[in-house]
Parts: C-alpha cells; sequence; structure tokens
C-alpha cells in the first residue's frame, strides 16, 4: 500500500484533493446505480487513504465525512427504508468512527515513515561525508608519502652522494700518497676507493627511484626498464621490461602513479621467496594502456593470509593509486605459480563512449 501511495507524493496537492472528491462522487454514483444490498465500504477507503496521505489528516477526516455521506444518501436514493432516523445515524456514526480509525493509523504510518527517511538521509549524508575525508585523508597521505620518498631521494642525491664523493677523492688522495712512497696499503686505499664509488652508484639508483623527477610525458617507459635494470641487479633475480605502447601517456602525474604501482609491486615480489623471473610490461589494449607485473614466486594473495601486512598495504596504497587515476586494478594467482599485477588505465573518453 505505502509503495501504491508514495507514487502520488510528487503530484500537486490541489489535484490530489480534486481526485479525491471526484472519486467520492463516482464511488457514490455507481453505489447508487448497484442498489442498496452492495456495501461499498472498502471502495471509499481509497479516497480516504489519497487524501490523508498526500494533503493532510484534516483533509482524511474531510474525505471520511463525503464518504459517509455519499454512502448514505445513495442508499437512501436507491430505496432504502429506515425504521426511524437514529438507524442511519447510528450505520454512519460506526462508519466514520472507522474511518477516523483508519486516518489515525495511516497518518502515524506515515509520519513513521517520514521519521525512519529522515534518519536514512540524516545517515547516507553523515556516511557520505565520512567516505569522503576517508578518501581525502588517504590521498593527503599518498601525497605525503610521496613528498616524503622526493625529500629522502634529493636528500641522498644533495647530501650522502657529494659526502661519499668527497670521501671517495680524500681516499684517491690517500692512495696516491701511499704510492709515491710505495707503501703496500696503496692497494687496500684503491680497494677502499672502489668500495665508497659502488655506494655512491647505490646511492644515486636508490635516490633515482625514490624521485624520479625526470618522469614527465614520454619517459615512464625509460623509468620502467631502469626500474627492471636495477632489481635485476640488486636482488639477483631477472627482470625483464617489455614494451608495445603505441598511445603515447601526455599526463606527467599518471605516468608518476604508474611507475609507483609497479615499483610497489616489484617491491612485493622480490620480498617472497623462490623469486627467480620477474616480467615488467606495458602495452596498448583496446580498452587502454595495460601495465602487467607477473612473477613466479609464491602466490601473493597466500602470503597475504598469512599476515603479510606490509606487502598488503602497498598493494593496497597501489589500488588507491589506480583509482586515482580512474584505472582498474586487480591480482590474479597464475595457475601455475606465481602472481600478475594488472592495472588498466582507459584511454580518455573510452567511458563515455563504452556508455553510449
Amino acid at each position: 500500500m505505502m509503495t501504491w501511495l508514495k507514487r502520488f507524493d510528487t503530484w500537486p496537492k490541489q489535484v490530489v484533493i480534486l481526485c479525491c472528491i471526484l472519486f467520492v462522487t463516482l464511488v457514490g454514483f455507481v453505489d447508487y446505480l448497484t442498489g442498496y444490498e452492495t456495501f461499498f465500504f472498502t471502495f471509499y477507503l481509497v479516497a480516504i487513504f489519497l487524501g490523508t496521505w498526500r494533503v493532510s489528516v484534516a483533509f482524511g477526516v474531510l474525505i471520511s465525512a463525503l464518504s459517509v455521506a455519499a454512502w448514505i444518501s445513495s442508499n437512501i436514493e436507491a430505496g432504502q427504508h429506515y425504521s426511524s432516523y437514529f438507524v442511519p445515524v447510528w450505520n454512519a456514526a460506526i462508519m466514520f468512527a472507522i474511518y477516523l480509525i483508519i486516518v489515525f493509523l495511516l497518518a502515524g504510518l506515515k509520519k513513521i515513515h517520514e521519521e525512519l527517511e529522515e534518519r536514512v538521509r540524516l545517515r547516507t549524508a553523515a556516511l557520505t561525508r565520512e567516505i569522503q575525508e576517508r578518501m581525502r585523508l588517504q590521498k593527503e597521505l599518498l601525497e605525503t608519502s610521496d613528498r616524503e620518498q622526493r625529500r629522502i631521494g634529493r636528500d641522498l642525491h644533495d647530501g650522502l652522494c657529494q659526502h661519499l664523493t668527497g670521501t671517495a677523492l680524500a681516499g684517491h688522495v690517500l692512495e696516491q700518497k701511499l704510492g709515491v712512497k710505495s707503501q703496500v696499503e696503496a692497494g687496500e686505499a684503491a680497494r677502499l676507493v672502489q668500495l665508497i664509488e659502488e655506494a655512491i652508484e647505490l646511492t644515486r639508483d636508490l635516490s633515482h627511484q625514490l624521485d624520479p623527477v625526470e618522469l614527465k610525458a614520454g619517459k615512464l617507459t625509460d623509468h620502467l626498464e631502469d626500474l627492471a635494470a636495477d632489481t635485476s641487479q640488486r636482488f639477483k633475480v631477472v627482470c625483464h621490461f617489455d614494451c608495445s605502447l603505441t598511445h603515447p601517456l601526455d599526463d606527467a602525474t599518471v605516468a608518476t602513479h604508474l611507475y609507483r604501482i609497479a615499483q610497489e609491486a616489484v617491491a612485493c615480489a622480490v620480498k617472497r621467496s623462490r623469486v627467480g623471473h620477474i616480467n615488467l610490461g606495458l602495452d596498448s589494449a583496446a580498452d587502454g594502456i595495460v601495465l602487467t607485473i607477473t612473477d613466479d614466486g609464491a602466490a601473493l594473495l597466500e602470503k597475504m593470509q598469512d599476515a603479510n601486512l606490509e606487502s598488503f598495504a602497498l598493494l593496497r596504497a597501489s589500488a588507491y593509486r589506480a583509482d586515482l587515476i580512474g584505472a582498474t586494478f586487480n591480482i590474479e594467482r597464475l595457475a601455475t605459480r606465481g602472481t600478475r599485477v594488472t592495472c588498466v588505465l582507459p584511454f580518455p573518453g573510452a567511458k563515455n563512449a563504452a556508455k553510449n
């Protein structure tokens, strides 16, 4: 019944009032035509329900009175005779009382319904604000993390690298002095300088990963190739990068997020045991740009079930990065062994075209 009544919520009240009066008149006329033997009590309720729900309780009472009057009048005009005037008055009073009970019950039901709808609206609004605030905090946290990584990367490049370079120069001078004096320690000094130079190169690579300052349009493939090479060198795994990208990526922010997703997926892979091969792929597909990171290690989903919270946090951050740029993020366990992480970035306008 409530579903039927709610259909009239958009109707103007003046139209509802007119419809109710006309309906009572029509039912009263049909009641007269069918004779006083037929009881039309239920049919009058339609106008009473509609008037009470859409207009007001007072109008519902008025329609109830009109319904009782139409019922009594139609029966008298149809030829019904009463032994005294008290009988039709009593019947009318009983019928009016029943209608009043129905009106006030319906009014109470409407009030409860409106209160519930208001509570739902307020809770929905509060939940929407909470979700928006959580998304804002997550975005701010992610931006803060990226900013801190870039700061650490610059500190490594501008501070530690410079300090190590000065140390290497001092060691080189010491090597030359010891060589002039034909000291056997000159070889050890040369070895020390070599180790410091390796540390400088390692620090620069680490700084480059933390702060990819040149990650702009057209540079994503170069950085992914460097990531694969650095992963192979540092973690002693075979890491390849394959690219068949035919559409240029012109957004530096999107390129940065894709690089971070690849970087975090590789970090999760190398932290699991028995990883021998990692493959990075950047391809063009019919629905957009596809970034894939595939490895042959233990299934990441199983590791996450074993409370690998660090990997779980990294991949949650990757999923959120994908959502920020409008991409889809998926992790799947391969049939044989390993895990594939996939991020699909739709081409601009692809979603709108799909909807049309």
